[in-house]
């Protein structure tokens, strides 16, 4: 008979339990009922202390059943915390929503204006160009080391650029922080090593120089090798006035005169009027109406041998765009410094319309 009556008062507590877990829309009134049918003095931990004026047998099935009904209670509070907190957050989120797909007004001066830096503007498009041209994309690290800097370019140890005022060495000696993307012609034609291909390496090269309008010690550029066989000068002047025409979207007046480079031969210097004073003269272009652009030339033998290329059997060209100095012929820009400003102000100009 105890143990009948104890089974019934077990089922009554579930049932009270039950009725007002139902009424419960809160995590304080949830921890109260916890606390009242599941804490130390709390209904079912009374029952569980009158089990001790039971039989054994009937201490075996009560406490059996007592910790089951136990069990059942707490998976039950813990389904309702987590319901109730479900319904806090969506809440918050239906009070508070915004939908970030949509534009805010313009004409607004709270709102702040994202966009592309004008140098990566400029670069992705060149991207595309090179892209649609059959050129693959390949970057570098910005950490080289002497080989691929310079020995590998056929550029001998007496050359100038390795001295510690053109160049920022690190304490070893060995390595350096690049100062031209052609690096990369090394490492494409490393990784390629079956001509005929293609590729073009934009990425940020260093120069420890003074700066001015024109120059900066961090600058951007983009590197270009073709290499197959029986390509001629014809074929470079050919690219490169396809280019010049696709980026610019017009006619530009362009000259190519003699310039020396240990890792082409012959080499070439290619200008562009300066878009700046149309010509004229100014402190970009330093008074001489042409802007140097986009140094070029038939890769030199000496440079294929270090890619692992037969240049009895291969040949081909390389150039080197200079990313900033297009950038500011392409937006009227002055200075080059402003492009390494960080200026938001600066950048700002350039977030689509």
């Amino acid at each position: 008979m105890r143990e009948k009556n104890m089974i019934e008062k077990l089922k009554e507590l579930e049932a009270s339990f039950t009725a007002l877990l139902e009424e419960t829309d809160t995590e304080a009134k949830l921890a109260d009922l916890k606390a009242r049918f599941l804490g130390k003095k709390g209904e079912l931990s009374g029952i569980l202390k009158s089990l001790g004026q039971a039989s054994p047998e009937e201490r075996k099935t009560l406490g059996q059943a007592a910790n089951e009904l136990k069990g059942r209670l707490s998976a039950s509070i813990e389904e309702a915390r987590a319901g109730i907190e479900r319904k806090v957050i969506d809440a918050k989120l239906a009070a508070d929503w915004t939908d970030i797909t949509l534009l805010g007004s313009r004409r607004t001066k709270s709102v702040r204006e994202s966009g592309l830096h004008p140098v990566s503007i400029v670069q992705r498009e060149l991207e595309d160009i090179f892209l649609s041209m059959g050129f693959d994309i390949l970057d570098g690290p910005h950490i080289e080391d002497d080989f691929h800097n310079f020995t590998a370019l056929n550029i001998p140890d007496t050359h100038p650029a390795r001295d510690m005022q053109d160049t920022f060495w690190f304490k070893d000696m060995k390595h350096l922080l690049r100062t031209h993307t052609s690096t990369i012609q090394i490492r494409g034609m490393e990784e390629k090593k079956h001509p005929p291909f293609k590729f073009v390496a934009p990425g940020k090269v260093f120069r420890c120089e003074a700066t001015d309008a024109s120059h900066e010690a961090v600058f951007h550029q983009m590197e270009g090798m073709l290499i197959g066989k029986d390509i001629t000068v014809a074929n470079l002047i050919y690219f490169e006035k396809t280019l010049l025409s696709e980026i610019f979207k017009r006619d530009v007046e362009i000259r190519l005169r003699p310039g020396f480079f240990p890792f082409v031969e012959p080499g070439f210097e290619l200008d562009i009027q300066c878009l700046i004073c149309g010509g004229k003269g100014c402190k970009v272009c330093k008074n001489t109406g042409w802007v140097e652009l986009l140094p070029c030339g038939m890769t030199h033998p000496n440079v294929l041998r270090h890619g692992g290329i037969d240049p009895e059997e291969y040949n081909g060209f390389a150039f080197g765009l200079g990313l900033d100095r297009l950038v500011m012929m392409r937006y009227g820009i002055n200075d080059i410094r402003l492009l390494h400003s960080g200026s938001i102000d600066f950048s700002r100009q350039f977030a689509a319309c």
